[in-house]
């Protein structure tokens, strides 16, 4: 069993930065891919970035490529996003998830095993 809490979300201006972080409960964290999706209002949830439990390999959408990072920290049981040069369009609901599974389908695989509640991050412009 793994829970999932995230936080860091808030108010920023276009071009600001903040991190989130997704801190983690249960002993098999380090077993774990993470990612992050995020929903904007009247939109659908779509993928972030995500990274694997090992080596670190990491995927990310376009949208945020040399804008975001996402890291882990498997000694805090916490997973990092670091979002620099956001956009009003950034404006959504993030939520972190862990799975098992790795691989491509972090892009497209919405059954992830574990989720988060969310934190909302919103971007003035």
């Amino acid at each position: 069993q793994v829970q999932l809490v995230e936080s860091g979300g808030g108010l920023v201006q276009a071009g600001g930065s903040l991190r989130l972080s997704c801190a983690a409960s249960g002993r098999t964290f380090s077993s774990y891919a993470i990612g992050w999706f995020r929903q904007a209002p009247g939109k659908e949830r779509e993928f972030v970035a995500a990274i694997s439990w090992n080596v670190g390999i990491t995927y990310y959408v376009d949208s945020v490529k040399g804008r975001f990072t996402i890291s882990r920290d498997n000694a805090k049981n916490t997973v990092y996003l670091q979002m620099n040069s956001l956009k009003p369009e950034d404006t959504a609901v993030y939520y972190c998830a862990a799975d098992l599974r790795w691989g491509p389908r972090w892009y497209e695989a919405y059954d992830m095993e574990y989720w988060g509640k969310g934190t909302l991050v919103t971007v003035s412009s």
